[in-house]
């Protein structure tokens, strides 16, 4: 047999996948779970394979020794380095939820983190807004007054905490087959974009964002932690509104520019966070200004105090403001944001001022 003919035998391919899974038996122990059709959207990125299998919610802890089975045996195949499956709900039928989305968060089963005492969304609705930037920087002050703290980068299309926190590396899988987040700048880490080549475009749908998504909160060794933030993906789709169900979120923040355009997507953020009844700690208008490094002049370049007069109308808290601002900019680009690589300059207090406030609204939130 030719080299390249050995070569593509060892190729990580869909089909290899579907055909090593017909191996694992379904519920009913009699069909396979690819003849059932329960396995949803392979994502075959180099050695890395996902996917989720769908089954009845009620089941899902019964049926856990089949999800094992099936990770196990795609795990083993050759040319494989990790295999992520997570079980996932049926999308209709008898098991399709008919609840306002209040009370699906109110009765839903909540991803199991109780060793966390806060978890906050960082969220805008919108992408392009310096949301990460913020989410970041407002970790590691937390960070810098002794909180431990943790952040997941929830943008499964754009994950940028792997190059905002200049990490590399894949979290390596325990005995327990949970992963040990990565850590920088003593915060601990978890992004999609450690597991998938950043090359390559993320091509998900639906059902595979949610299994990934819930696999990095409930499978990763956070340990106890203060406080973990998530960097939401912007919009206001199935990723966002699970998230906002499945976790027990103390609260989100809310990032925009003063643009009335991105005002726009914020409304509707804070509109479904409302409606799940996960408080909403304030408001950060990012972007504000543009102060000119020579002539010191103030360019409002997404308008002036469009945040403020927002928050100011839909009744939230007003959290404070970012400049547009080149060191920012620069610090991020290198892996080494403001707050940790420049301490004592006047933007990386801007940032702690808002952790305070935020802190503030945490503990103001728990004893209301």
């Amino acid at each position: 047999m030719g080299e390249e003919n050995v070569i593509g035998m060892n190729q990580v391919t869909t089909e290899r996948v579907i055909g090593e899974l017909r191996r694992i038996k379904g519920p009913d122990l009699k069909e396979d779970i690819i003849t059932l059709g329960l396995v949803s959207d392979i994502v075959v990125r180099g050695g890395n394979v996902c996917f989720s299998i769908s089954v009845n919610p009620a089941r899902a802890a019964q049926l856990e020794p089949m999800r094992q089975a099936a990770e196990q045996v795609v795990g083993s195949m050759e040319g494989v380095t990790r295999a992520i499956v997570t079980l996932t709900a049926h999308s209709g039928g008898e098991h399709a939820s008919h609840q306002r989305p209040q009370e699906a968060r109110k009765s839903s089963e909540l991803i199991g983190l109780s060793h966390i005492k806060h978890i906050i969304a960082v969220a805008s609705g919108k992408g392009g807004v310096g949301k990460s930037t913020v989410a970041v920087n407002l970790a590691l002050a937390f960070r810098a007054v002794g909180l431990k703290t943790g952040i997941l980068d929830a943008d499964i299309y754009g994950p940028s905490m792997p190059h905002l926190l200049g990490l590399t590396g894949t979290p390596v899988l325990s005995d327990t087959n949970t992963f040990i987040p990565l850590e920088g700048h003593g915060l601990k880490v978890m992004s999609i974009g450690f597991l998938i080549d950043p090359d390559q475009a993320a091509i998900w749908r639906g059902p595979m964002i949610i299994s990934a998504l819930t696999r990095m909160l409930r499978d990763v060794q956070w340990g106890e932690l203060d406080i973990l933030i998530i960097d939401m993906p912007p919009g206001t789709g199935d990723a966002q509104l699970t998230l906002a169900q499945k976790v027990s979120l103390s609260g989100a923040l809310i990032i925009s520019t003063p643009q009335d355009l991105a005002l726009l997507d914020v409304r509707k953020a804070i509109q479904m966070f409302r409606r799940l009844e996960v408080p909403l700690l304030g408001l950060v208008e990012n972007m504000s200004y543009f102060l000119c490094p020579h002539c010191k002049v103030r360019t409002d370049i997404f308008g002036r105090d469009g945040g403020r007069k927002e928050a100011e109308r839909i009744g939230i808290k007003f959290i404070g403001q970012i400049p547009l601002e080149m060191v920012i900019r620069e610090q991020s680009d290198a892996g080494n944001p403001v707050t940790i690589s420049m301490p004592d300059s006047h933007y990386a207090g801007m940032y702690r001022t808002i952790a305070a406030k935020v802190f503030s609204q945490l503990e103001d939130t728990e004893g209301g």
